[in-house]
């Protein structure tokens, strides 16, 4: 995975939009891949062909979550499967979300009554922004293999499981841990800006929304072009701005209760004890995530009161949606929703 490149001083260069939003809006266009593929490329250190991008849950938004995370699920032309998944805030049961997203791409995509080796080869990879675990790292590799419990011995394929595998024109199989899911996660905030190959100079890109000019990893001369702020359509500015409003909204919202539940664990620690403390901080960051969750429902029904009302003067979706920053679909769903379309 690691290239023998010096360091690199990163040179101003023009803000680029942030890759969470690029994935939701631009990269699922077919004259993009070039930009996954080189992103993958790297991670995988293996030439990615992307043909087919395929259903995934952020293809259904929902109100709560749509500026927090984003996924891409993308087929390879070697029939392998490919979810990449950005997360902005922390949650606590990630590492279980991983595993129910690779379960859920897997049993997807084979039919009841198949052969179990048309089970596809599944690549998870995690672009997080907060800290993830305890690690000295900032990019974690996962497999499964089988180790003996007596003779420490790792267990492999025989020759003819080799040969079954080849026949049924899969990718090359050469050990057991092939045939399982492989995890990346890439810890963002724990990059230190200092980019000595070919990957970190797409993490600097994930932390920084900006591509140096001395970088030179597969895909970013493509997303230093097509991602840039200025090259977006008008409107796409206003979604794009609609949506760093948003996410400041949710960041603020999050550090807010993180800073409250804190701080009155700490009081009640004094108190009561350190583990009582804990808990009560807990709880008060679980009442603040509600009222935050109920603000944002506030927030969205104004947009629809805006909405609704605007339309009820007369005013096209056009100048609705410059007035709130919302995509004419979404204008188009809410008078839907409510029988005035």
């Amino acid at each position: 995975m690691k290239s023998k490149n010096k360091s690199k001083s990163p040179s101003a260069t023009p803000a680029l939009i942030r890759f969470d939003w690029a994935m939701k809006r631009l990269l699922r266009q077919k004259a993009n891949y070039t930009v996954l593929e080189g992103f993958l490329s790297v991670l995988l250190n293996e030439a990615v062909k992307i043909i087919n991008m395929k259903e995934s849950e952020s293809n259904k938004e929902s109100a709560l979550d749509k500026y927090n995370r984003v996924d891409i699920l993308v087929e390879n032309s070697q029939g392998e499967l490919f979810i990449i998944e950005l997360q902005n805030s922390e949650e606590a049961d990630y590492f279980l979300r991983m595993l129910y997203g690779v379960s859920k791409a897997i049993a997807e995509h084979i039919s009841a009554g198949d052969p179990y080796s048309r089970i596809r080869k599944v690549y998870h990879i995690n672009i997080v922004y907060f800290k993830l675990g305890q690690g000295k790292d900032y990019v974690y590799y996962g497999t499964t293999e089988f180790r003996g419990i007596h003779r420490h011995d790792v267990l492999q394929l025989t020759e003819e499981q080799k040969d079954f595998f080849a026949s049924e024109n899969r990718k090359t199989v050469s050990e057991v841990k092939d045939l399982f899911p492989e995890y990346y996660i890439l810890c963002v905030e724990d990059f230190n800006n200092v980019a000595k190959d070919r990957l970190d100079e797409w993490i600097y890109y994930f932390k920084n929304n900006s591509i140096p000019d001395g970088f030179t990893a597969p895909g970013l001369d493509e997303a230093r072009e097509r991602l840039q702020y200025d090259h977006l359509s008008e409107q796409e500015k206003r979604d794009y701005n609609h949506h760093l409003k948003q996410r400041q909204y949710e960041r603020n919202a999050i550090n807010t209760a993180t800073r409250k539940g804190e701080a009155k664990g700490r009081v009640k620690g004094r108190v009561e004890g350190r583990a009582e403390g804990r808990a009560e901080g807990e709880e008060e960051r679980a009442k603040l995530q509600a009222e935050k969750e109920a603000a944002q429902a506030e927030l969205q029904q104004k947009e629809t009161d805006t909405v609704i009302k605007s339309h009820q003067a007369g005013l096209s979706i056009e100048t609705i949606s410059t007035i709130t920053g919302l995509t004419p679909e979404q204008i188009s769903e809410i008078l839907q929703r409510h029988g005035l379309e």
